[in-house]
C-alpha cells in the first residue's frame, strides 16, 4: 500500500537537471585537459579552466547531496543518486590530479599514446553528457542507456592497450639514462588512465540504475 502511494506523488525532477549541468561541466573539463596535451603554451592556458571546471562540478554535487537530504520522494534510489553523482565528480577529480601532475613537473610534450588517450576522455565525456537527459525517460531509453555502458566498457579497454603501449615506448627511448623522464611519463599515463576508468565507473552506476529501475 505505501508503494502504491509513493508511486502516486509527484517526484523531485530537478536531479536530471543536475545530472546534465554535471555532465557538461565535466566534458567541458575534458576539453581543456586535451587541450593541454597540446603542449606549449597551450599546458599553462588550459590548465585554469580544468581547476575551474572541477570546482564547479564541485558545486554540483554539493547541490544534489543536498537535494537528496531534503526531497521526498527522489527519481529513483537516493543510494543510486549519490552514487551517480559520485562517480560523476571522481572523473574530474581525476582530471584536475592529471593536470597538476602535468604542471608540477612542468611537462610541456606528450606522446603520441598519451593525446590519444586524452582523445578517448573526451568520447567518454560525450558519452556521459549524451547519457544523462536520457535517464529521466528511463523504459524509454533503456536501450541505448545500456549501448552508452557497454560503449564506455570498450574505450576503457582501449585506452588501457595504449596506455601499455605508451609506457613501454616510454621505457625504451628513455632507458637507461634518463630515468627522470620515464617516471614523469609513467606518472601521466598513470593519472590519464585512471580518468578513464572513473568513467567506466560511471557507465556501471548507469546500467546498474537501468537493471534495477526498468
Amino acid at each position: 500500500m505505501l508503494r502504491w502511494f509513493h508511486a502516486l506523488l509527484p517526484r523531485e525532477e530537478r536531479f536530471f537537471d543536475l545530472f546534465a549541468r554535471h555532465s557538461d561541466v565535466v566534458a567541458a573539463g575534458a576539453e581543456a585537459l586535451r587541450a593541454m596535451l597540446d603542449g606549449g603554451d597551450a599546458v599553462d592556458r588550459y590548465y585554469n579552466t580544468v581547476m575551474d571546471r572541477e570546482h564547479d562540478a564541485d558545486n554540483i554535487t554539493r547541490e544534489v547531496l543536498i537535494a537528496v537530504r531534503r526531497t521526498f520522494i527522489t527519481p529513483f534510489d537516493r543510494g543510486d543518486i549519490k552514487d551517480l553523482i559520485t562517480s560523476m565528480d571522481n572523473t574530474i577529480d581525476q582530471m584536475q590530479k592529471t593536470a597538476k601532475t602535468i604542471m608540477m613537473f612542468d611537462q610541456r610534450t606528450f606522446t603520441p599514446q598519451q593525446k590519444d588517450m586524452a582523445d578517448a576522455i573526451v568520447r567518454c565525456a560525450v558519452l556521459v553528457r549524451e547519457a544523462m537527459p536520457l535517464l529521466s525517460a528511463m523504459n524509454a531509453n533503456a536501450g541505448r542507456l545500456n549501448e552508452i555502458g557497454e560503449q564506455l566498457s570498450q574505450i576503457e579497454g582501449r585506452t588501457d592497450e595504449l596506455h601499455d603501449t605508451g609506457l613501454r615506448e616510454l621505457y625504451r627511448a628513455n632507458q637507461p639514462t634518463n630515468s627522470m623522464a620515464f617516471f614523469v611519463g609513467a606518472e601521466i599515463y598513470d593519472h590519464l588512465e585512471k580518468v578513464v576508468d572513473r568513467f567506466d565507473d560511471v557507465g556501471n552506476e548507469v546500467s546498474g540504475i537501468v537493471i534495477e529501475n526498468v
